[in-house]
């Protein structure tokens, strides 16, 4: 056991054991340094994984609030709409039957017209044929004659 190579062999092994207690403690505290990194950003994407979901479900949310007020505004609109057309038919209607009530009125009085202006010729007429008669002392046939012939004429004087 003087052997020299013995003595290196058992040096060796002495060192290879403290360098690899020592070495194996600080690759050791290494690599629980990375898991614990590791772990820590793990965390770290779950928890902003869990926000990016809650962002969706809100947006998600509020997407569904928007199209149910879309079509709230869509069916307030086309029941304005549809009021709107009743409303302007009843309209329309109330004035064609004042337009109408109007023009029977303008009928009415120019047929009033026409009767007044009928009735005021054959005045006219009439105190024409009077005159006629007295001033020309005409016998009874003459004047019958005369307002036959008068009352002929007057078709000439309504036009």
């Amino acid at each position: 056991m003087n052997a020299p190579e013995f003595w290196v062999l058992v040096a060796f092994v002495i060192f290879v054991a403290l360098v690899w207690k020592k070495a194996s403690a600080a690759i050791g505290s290494l690599l629980d340094g990375r898991a614990e990194k590791i772990r820590a950003e793990l965390d770290e994407a779950e928890r902003l994984h869990k926000d990016a979901q809650a962002l969706l479900n809100g947006y998600q949310r509020r997407l569904a609030d928007a199209q149910k007020e879309a079509e709230a505004v869509l069916d307030h609109a086309r029941e304005e709409a549809a009021r709107l057309r009743a409303q302007a038919g009843t309209d329309l209607e109330a004035s064609l039957k004042r337009r109408e009530a109007q023009a029977v009125d303008r009928i009415a009085q120019a047929e009033a017209a026409a009767l007044a202006e009928v009735r005021n010729l054959t005045v006219d007429v009439a105190i024409g044929a009077s005159k006629r008669v007295l001033a020309g002392g005409l016998s009874p046939a003459q004047a019958d004659t005369l307002i036959d012939q008068s009352i002929g004429e007057l078709p000439k004087h309504l036009h």
